[in-house]
């Protein structure tokens, strides 16, 4: 524990430190994954080179994937495969699969073409796609095609990013894609007059409003996937300690006390990536489609991300928006 910590331990008293030290330690034996291997499956992660997309991939190189990060920022993405690698080594010398890293920038349609290209072209299958990037209450800001950044990245990215390796997905089947949501779709709405909030913006709305738009698209995906091998869920971590929250700012003085709560009460990166592994090998969902998990198991949704109209609504105009029909 850091000293910061113990020090913000210390003001909450001793009482309140020994209960936040007690909720780490209980909730450190949280369900983990059975380590089911996945030799010759290949895997793909948006944005493995952090938090729990890196989390993600380590474990499926562990049980011998071939494991692509598909990241934006390429230094990033190269440092992370080499402590991913050196992790994998020190772990007594047991077999391991391939790491790869490719460009892909979701922000950018032009970057998620070239990034399917080399895929089909270098990649006899594809196994697993797991939708993982996002980006968390950002400033208002577009992408490089002019959409809003936390729609744009985290629904159309992966949308357009999905349909150029359905063909692929296919072939390989049987295969899985795993999309990454959040709770906080339940605080989403889809208006389709401002999808691109020129008329407002609300930075907590927009995000979930992106995270409802993953809902919706897995649930509409699944339906048009029936028959073909290809199953696609979608899933929350729960509230996970990464850096998605970037753009959060607070006072310096509760810096500290956020450290200790969030080391207490949050996930670790590994714990938040369990459901992601879960979904990408295990048997107990093969052939299962078209679900929201939590914590490896199924769970309910509101009625607004089970609305089919709204989900064909949103699959027409994402087509548009990102050019798959003119």
């Amino acid at each position: 524990m850091s000293a910061t910590v113990l020090l913000t331990a210390a003001a909450l008293g001793f009482g309140g430190a020994v209960i936040l030290l007690g909720r780490r330690l209980f909730s450190s034996g949280a369900r983990r994954c059975p380590h089911i291997l996945m030799r010759g499956k290949t895997v793909i992660v948006t944005g493995g080179n952090s938090g729990i997309g890196k989390a993600t991939a380590a474990e499926l190189l562990k049980r011998q994937a071939r494991v692509i990060l598909a990241c934006r920022d390429r230094q990033r993405a190269d440092e992370a495969a080499r402590e991913i690698l050196r992790d994998a080594a020190g772990e007594g010398g047991s077999e391991t699969g391939e790491l790869i890293v490719r460009e892909l920038d979701l922000a950018s349609i032009s970057s998620v073409h070239r990034f399917c290209h080399w895929i089909i072209q270098e990649e006899p299958r594809l196994d697993v796609l797991i939708s993982n990037a996002g980006i968390f209450q950002c400033p208002y800001m577009k992408t490089e095609d002019g959409f809003e950044m936390q729609f744009g990245v985290n629904h159309l990215g992966h949308f357009l990013l999905t349909h150029l390796l359905l063909g692929l997905l296919k072939r390989s089947a049987p295969s899985r894609i795993v999309v990454v949501s959040s709770k906080l779709y339940k605080y989403g709405e889809i208006n389709f007059d401002d999808l691109n909030s020129e008329i407002s913006y609300n930075k907590s709305f927009a995000y979930s409003r992106s995270k409802l738009a993953n809902i919706l698209f897995t649930r509409e995906l699944a339906r048009r996937l029936e028959g073909t091998g290809v199953t696609v869920n979608v899933l929350h971590p729960g509230i996970v300690r990464t850096n998605l929250g970037r753009y959060i700012s607070m006072p310096m003085l509760a810096k500290p006390l956020f450290n200790l709560v969030s080391w207490a009460f949050f996930k670790t990166p590994l714990e938040g990536a369990q459901t992601s592994i879960y979904l990408a090998s295990s048997p107990e969902v093969e052939g299962v489609s078209g679900k929201y998990f939590g914590d490896c198991k199924i769970e309910d949704l509101l009625p607004k991300a089970m609305d089919d109209s709204v989900a064909r609504k949103l699959w027409d105009i994402s087509e548009v928006m990102v050019g798959l029909i003119k």
